[in-house]
């Protein structure tokens, strides 16, 4: 579920760069409320939408806005009723901020567990826009989700059919089957790919899908020559080939030469050097690379950072500062059902 709900949100469409478009001065307690909520100021946010509500400003922006933040709050059924009433403000013409709010307001379902009124959702979506990719995919990952898998693999299919040269949400596609159990429908789906012809792909991209597929030895070829055209993306896969193949001193060295010559500061490749080291019981290193990414400004997964730095001092048996910093975690993250548990068990060490 964690997963899935992950390649949900992972592609709407406009979502917090939307926020401040058209925006004019009036509104200035909106602006400051989507400030807050890209900090994760979600309480701070709604506070910011109070005062914007007092001050009159544009009442479907700032209800919009709620839920949002009650969505960073995981209260589903509060953001629910604020999508609900802001695309009910709506003065009939269907813009891009409708789309949006749907596309919000159907991951809201998703997550309160009403998986009925999400596909309803998406249903609406495409009855307006047919061509819309995204809104196909999505219906797949619910579908597959609930065991619907015929009409997941449809739905897949017309996503890909729409745009065949899309290799990286062919790839979610994979993802999402081989997470949910059809790891073999999703193989598929790469293969046609590759018997298809490879002359439209790149190298990182005939690298990456021979890596989903298993082959590690042509994926290894294939992003070695990636390196110098994607940078930091193929150096990440092919670290992760030879750490599949089991040389983690290799991917460890793929990663610090990269880093060192290029001068880039990657959170992602800093992540993967952490989880490396973790392998390699080397927990010190681990805690290094992971804490490097963090202090990355804008890094983008702060999250996924914050749960390795955890899981490092847990390693390093400094059970009372992982169970700190779990606290602080799960102040921001409080829909992570596996950090709840663990931190149960970190507060009996």
């Amino acid at each position: 579920m964690k997963k899935s709900i992950r390649f949900l949100t992972a592609v709407l469409p406009v979502m917090l760069m939307l926020s401040g478009c058209g925006l004019q001065d009036k509104n200035e307690n909106i602006k400051a409320g989507m400030t807050a909520i890209e900090a994760l100021d979600y309480d701070g946010a709604l506070e910011s939408f109070a005062a914007a509500r007092e001050a009159g400003e544009d009442e479907r922006l700032l209800v919009r806005g709620e839920g949002i933040a009650y969505m960073g709050k995981t209260e589903y059924e509060a953001a629910i009723n604020s999508f609900v009433t802001a695309l009910s403000l709506s003065d009939g013409r269907v813009g891009s901020m409708d789309y949006d709010m749907n596309y919000y307001l159907a991951t809201a379902y998703y997550k309160q567990g009403m998986a009925e009124e999400a596909l309803g959702v998406y249903n609406a979506i495409i009855a307006m826009k047919p061509e819309e990719r995204d809104a196909y995919y999505l219906r797949g990952v619910i579908e597959t989700e609930t065991g619907k898998t015929d009409a997941a693999l449809a739905d897949f299919d017309r996503t890909i059919s729409l745009n065949e040269r899309d290799y990286d949400r062919l790839i979610d596609i994979y993802c999402v089957l081989n997470t949910n159990g059809y790891g073999e429908s999703g193989k598929t789906y790469l293969q046609n790919a590759m018997e298809s012809g490879t002359r439209y792909m790149t190298n990182f991209e005939k690298g990456r899908i021979s890596y989903y597929l298993e082959d590690y030895e042509n994926a290894r070829t294939y992003l070695d020559k990636a390196k110098e055209e994607e940078g930091s993306d193929a150096v990440l896969f092919l670290g992760k080939t030879h750490e599949v193949l089991g040389d983690y001193n290799y991917a460890v060295s793929v990663y610090n030469t990269f880093l060192t010559e290029s001068g880039e500061q990657s959170p992602e490749i800093l992540n993967q050097m952490g989880l490396c080291k973790l392998q390699m019981k080397d927990y010190e290193g681990a805690l290094t690379a992971f804490q490097q990414a963090m202090n990355i400004e804008d890094n983008g997964m702060m999250q996924t950072l914050k749960m390795n730095e955890i899981v490092a001092y847990e390693r390093l048996q400094q059970y009372k500062q992982a169970a700190t910093l779990m606290s602080s975690y799960l102040k921001s993250y409080p829909d992570d059902e596996t950090a709840k548990r663990e931190y149960e068990f970190l507060k009996t060490r």
